[in-house]
């Protein structure tokens, strides 16, 4: 969310940085500096009367009960008082217009971010490894490997809860809970994040604070109890650990704070019909290790470097080819100013595919959580947050199944986990 004061004194650069994020973004801001001046010039008419009120309270209480004088005071004051509380509706209502407004404005892109309306504006930033050979001539997609190996199966996840949704049997259960473990112990072992286990049911003011609502909630689950309030799936733990500190004022000497958790994550997809129909790429529910860091202003653009090289560890750990992409302004996240994504290569598809999205969104996040810290006796100021997926677990499967597939039907598994499995191979049953 924008400090309105920043956006209306600043109206015209706001326009030109939503312009970037595409044409119609600018006119978001159509009517905020009418809705400012009438909120200002209300506020000024209700303190002016409150002036007024206490001047004629002054002259009732020296008037004479009983009095004609003192009959007529009194209902000064009482229309003194309607008029105030018709002056605080009038301020609630523009408030209300001016919060609405706000709610629905995308971050501002930073400046260094590309220019472009969609991922063809995007600007490959470097390219690690070198395209698997082991896999043949003819690689197969994850889904083909994964029924060859009886570990993956729709028809059953079907059954159970109906499309896009998705089953592991046996050792490729194993797989995906060795791949989160591998996750986990590397960024609390390694890149000092402290893991967090939350509650996946998350009420609409953390989603708010995140910046998924109001925006996203056509796509997003909710639950309600009798007499009780909705309660959403959290599509994102990123919800949860930003909102750790919400309505908080911490000594700044604390930051960095870096959190990581794995949870299950639920979508919807709404806008997403017809695309990715087949295979993990898409689906209701599924698991991601989640990373989030909170810091000062000064060090945020850094540490947004940093959490991307924490993902990136997790990708080179495993021996997965994959490029780090800018996004450009037009096909970045609402709540961000600045994002890279780490794309993977699927050889079974013969494409990149999005494995994460490491974003820095400055204050955006803060101001809504209210996520403020304070240095020695200085006067408290808001937090940067950024989070990034280190990674979501079932893509990273999914290139595990077509990046480690072999000619023969199975499967190499990658030496980082072969701890956790047990085994060194997969072999179709």
């Amino acid at each position: 969310m924008h400090d309105l004061r920043q956006i209306v004194d600043h109206l015209e650069e706001a326009r030109a940085a939503l312009a970037r994020r595409g044409p119609k973004h600018a006119a978001l801001l159509d009517g905020l500096g009418e809705l400012r001046a009438r909120r200002s010039a209300g506020i000024q008419a209700r303190d002016s009367k409150i002036q007024s009120q206490k001047a004629a309270s002054a002259e009732m209480a020296k008037a004479k009960k009983g009095t004609p004088e003192f009959d007529a005071r009194r209902e000064a004051l009482r229309a003194l008082s309607d008029e105030i509380k018709a002056l605080e509706a009038d301020s609630k209502a523009v408030e209300a217009q001016i919060e609405e407004i706000l709610l629905g404005v995308p971050n501002l892109p930073d400046p260094s971010v590309p220019d472009g309306t969609d991922e063809h504006g995007n600007v490959v930033v470097r390219t690690h490894g070198e395209k698997p050979t082991r896999v043949g001539d003819a690689p197969k997609d994850h889904v083909d490997v994964g029924a060859r190996l009886g570990i993956l199966d729709f028809e059953a996840a079907s059954k159970i809860s109906g499309a896009r949704f998705w089953l592991l049997r046996g050792l490729g259960a194993r797989l995906e809970r060795a791949i989160a473990a591998l996750m986990l112990d590397m960024h609390t072992r390694e890149h000092g994040y402290t893991e967090i286990l939350p509650p996946v049911m998350v009420r609409a003011e953390a989603l708010r604070a995140s910046g998924q609502l109001p925006k996203f909630e056509a796509d997003l689950f909710k639950t309600k109890r009798a007499d009780e309030d909705i309660l959403y799936l959290s599509p994102t733990a990123e919800v949860q650990l930003v909102n750790l500190h919400a309505d908080e004022i911490l000594d700044e000497s604390r930051l960095p704070l870096r959190y990581t958790a794995h949870t299950s994550c639920f979508r919807s997809e709404a806008g997403s019909y017809g695309r990715d129909t087949r295979g993990m790429i898409r689906v209701h529910q599924f698991q991601k290790v989640e990373l989030v860091q909170l810091t000062s202003a000064e060090t945020s653009d850094a540490a947004l470097e940093e959490l991307t090289g924490h993902a990136e560890k997790v990708l080179q750990r495993l021996g997965l080819h994959y490029r780090v992409v800018q996004l450009c302004a037009g096909d970045m996240g609402f709540a961000s100013r600045k994002t890279y994504d780490l794309e993977v290569w699927l050889p079974g598809q013969s494409a990149y595919r999005e494995i994460s999205s490491c974003s820095n969104c400055g204050d955006f996040q803060a101001r809504r959580a209210q996520i403020r810290a304070r240095k020695d006796k200085d006067k408290p100021r808001l937090v940067h947050t950024l989070n990034g997926s280190g990674l979501a677990v079932g893509r990273t499967l999914v290139a595990i199944l077509e990046q480690y597939q072999l000619p023969d039907g199975s499967l190499e598994i990658p030496e980082a986990l072969r701890p956790f499995m047990g085994v060194d191979r997969l072999s179709p049953p």
